[in-house]
């Protein structure tokens, strides 16, 4: 994670929305997670199950009109979280690879 300190370096503008994530196929039953901010080219959420940075997986995004969309993540970064944290960990998802109907779908969610 990158303190007050280091410029943002962030090539996507940001914004926090009611949109939730979990991991999509064999795990899609996991309770679904609260996104904490998304972009274009990713997303920051909490998690309880470690992951490794460089990491893949795909998740499922599922948004407050009941549609989803599914995406190819790559872990950028993760955090472990302190006592009475929200969850275990918390993770920065790189998107590796979207459909275009899904990313028009996120695009939207920016412009709102």
């Amino acid at each position: 994670m990158t303190d007050a300190s280091t410029p943002d370096r962030r090539r996507f503008r940001r914004v926090q929305a009611p949109i939730l994530a979990r991991p999509a196929g064999l795990l899609a039953r996991i309770a679904p997670r609260q996104v904490n901010d998304i972009s274009l080219g990713g997303l920051r959420t909490y998690c309880d199950d470690p992951l490794d940075v460089g990491q893949r997986q795909e998740i499922e995004l599922l948004f407050t009109d009941g549609a989803s969309a599914t995406l190819l993540v790559e872990v950028a970064w993760f955090d472990v979280l302190g006592p009475g944290a929200p969850a275990r960990f918390e993770a920065g998802l790189r998107i590796v690879q979207a459909r275009d109907e899904d990313l028009a779908r996120i695009a939207r969610v920016l412009e709102g």
